[in-house]
């Protein structure tokens, strides 16, 4: 069965026990802006302004851990805030230095909000599951005060707040389109880190074409080809 946690604009997917018969794993109509044709438009829908602009929060210190997702559009380089979601971090790391993210894609992007991945499903030609994968274990929330902003990294979860496993997310805007704050995830979801480098990476998965699931088309799938865990600075 799948679970659809909807918040005002747009709802965080993680589906259960696979996809139900029939049932669409795209925003509920008005909830989100609808791809047109199955195609994301042709010009970049991430924060408004150059990816070079972004900033993160705050650089890693030297010989801080850090993850680098090894992407087909470029890497990713994310740091944690064990301070905030500890088991969130602990978590992550482990499945990272396993290689159970090793082959999955981002299977969930929308301009100007998020892309989602971290689902082993994801990981096979079958995109009709994808969404509905983990680990066989949850972790408990550790919702904090971190605003979702650009280029946090915040966990998936269905409307049970511990029910976080393996898929995560990063946000992609500072605001949401009616130009707010993401208040309806803040203290929702359990932030854990941010993009520290490679916000352009992020921004070129957000805007590839995608189906009506908002999952990137089979054709130019966003695939992480490897998850690392390095010092920073990384070589």
């Amino acid at each position: 069965m799948k679970f659809l946690l909807v918040v005002p604009l747009f709802p965080i997917l993680l589906a259960c026990n696979g996809p139900a018969s029939g049932e669409s794993s795209a925003p509920p109509s008005g909830d989100s802006p609808a791809p047109d044709s199955g195609e994301s438009s042709s010009q970049p829908q991430g924060q408004p302004g150059n990816s070079d602009a972004y900033k993160p929060l705050r650089e890693p210190k030297e010989g801080e851990e850090v993850a680098v997702l090894e992407t087909n559009q470029g890497n990713i380089v994310l740091r944690f805030f064990p301070d905030k979601a500890p088991k969130h971090v602990e978590n992550f790391l482990k499945l990272a230095k396993s290689g159970f993210y090793d082959g999955t894609k981002f299977h969930r992007v929308i301009p100007g909000f998020m892309i989602q991945g971290g689902d082993p499903n994801s990981k096979d030609a079958d995109r009709s599951n994808d969404g509905g994968g983990g680990p066989d274990y949850t972790i408990d929330a550790e919702f904090n005060d971190v605003p979702h902003v650009r280029g946090i990294l915040s966990m998936a979860r269905t409307p049970d707040p511990n029910s976080a496993g393996s898929q995560f997310f990063i946000m992609v805007a500072d605001k949401n389109p009616e130009g707010g704050p993401w208040s309806q995830l803040d203290g929702q979801y359990s932030v854990f880190g941010a993009v520290v480098s490679g916000i352009e990476a992020v921004d070129k998965i957000v805007n590839l074409p995608r189906d009506e699931r908002d999952n990137p088309l089979a054709g130019n799938p966003a695939l992480v080809k490897k998850v690392r865990v390095a010092k920073w600075p990384v070589k």
